[in-house]
């Protein structure tokens, strides 16, 4: 039952169940958060090895019992059926992983065709973001925000994390939202009671450890500048604001929500790293597949992964042929029927590939 790479899982499992086990581990929080996320992925998996063990051993003990005794035979056909959706569940948990799984995330929402509608639906989505962070108990922080004048956004950006490092990642339940996102309503701005169409982006990456990405200083040019509010107006008396500037590869990052210049760049810097990755990522997959998914990066209605329809309190996602009648409840954070379906979609497709 037990292949040579599982063999050496369930060995890492015991080594690091040892070393979080030693106090001296959590002097250093972040190897401590990183072993406790490679712990928490590892679990599941030792978990279900252990309950297939026991099984098997009570099916052999069953079978030479059940001649003797009606019960034990009945015992043994239970597990004979049980056997096989254990070994099942193993299978899926020995997939390949997506190495981000366990990560916190950066997420930016941009507004896109349909001007003021669009940065208002912006700001719709940010609240359905921060309610569903709020759900799961995860820390939402918006680090950087451009308004518009009604009062939307055209422009923020927010970290999402998870309080505990041995939790399920942000990253898994949120990396399907990437992509162009289509309202239809009737906007505070029409007069007429018409329905419109507009929409409005979500960028999504994996917010990289300190380690993974390193940034010489010498390729960044720091601007500072004071933070502005809705309407433009300034919000606060000094600079600072930060601006920074990768000059290599021309990304451009802000963030203004801190009160202190120190705090906002180091918050900019967090946003950098993780563009960075993600490029250097899709720079690689580019290489290695020409039919890679990828996020949309354009903000165009006709290229969405979902719909959000008002007048019939409709959400679509068009990836998976998802469809419920619920957006209200969707809006509000419940955003959790969707992703199930994106994962287990995804999941089944990495099943086939395996299996093929």
């Amino acid at each position: 039952m037990e292949s040579s790479s599982l063999t050496g899982l369930l060995s890492e499992y015991a080594e690091l169940e040892e070393q979080l086990a030693d106090p001296a581990v959590h002097a250093d929080q972040a190897n401590a958060r990183k072993l406790s996320r490679r712990y928490a992925q590892l679990a599941p998996i030792a978990k279900v090895v252990k309950e297939l063990e026991t099984a098997e051993e009570d099916l052999a003990a069953a079978k030479e019992f059940a001649a003797e005794d009606e019960t034990f035979a009945a015992e043994a056909e239970e597990l004979t059926k049980k056997i096989p959706q254990l070994e099942t569940k193993l299978t899926e948990l020995l997939l390949p992983r997506d190495p981000h799984d366990s990560a916190d995330v950066v997420m930016e929402i941009k507004s896109g065709e349909g001007g003021e509608e669009s940065a208002l639906f912006a700001s719709d989505l940010l609240r359905m973001y921060l309610r569903y962070a709020e759900r799961h108990g995860w820390r939402a922080e918006v680090l950087d925000s451009v308004y518009s004048d009604l009062g939307g956004y055209k422009d923020v950006t927010v970290s999402i994390k998870a309080k505990n490092p041995a939790a399920e990642g942000v990253w898994a339940r949120l990396k399907f939202e990437g992509g162009v996102h289509r309202v239809q309503r009737v906007p505070a701005t029409e007069s007429q009671g018409r329905i419109h169409t507009s929409a409005s982006g979500v960028l999504i990456y994996p917010e990289p450890d300190e380690v993974e990405v390193e940034i010489d200083p010498n390729d960044l040019r720091i601007d500072v500048f004071r933070s502005s509010g809705p309407g433009g107006q300034s919000v606060n008396t000094t600079d600072s604001a930060v601006r920074i500037t990768h000059l290599p590869t021309g990304i451009v990052v802000s963030c203004q929500n801190e009160k202190s210049q120190i705090q906002n760049r180091a918050r900019a810097l967090i946003v950098l790293q993780a563009r960075m990755q993600a490029l250097a990522e899709e720079e690689a997959a580019a290489k290695a597949s020409d039919q890679r998914r990828s996020q949309v990066r354009t903000v165009d209605r006709s290229e969405r992964i979902r719909t959000y329809n008002f007048a019939e309190n409709r959400i679509a996602d068009h990836r998976v042929n998802y469809k419920a009648y619920n957006l209200d409840q969707v809006l509000d954070g419940d955003l959790d029927g969707v992703l199930n379906a994106l994962i287990e979609a995804d999941r089944e497709e990495r099943l086939a590939e395996q299996t093929s």
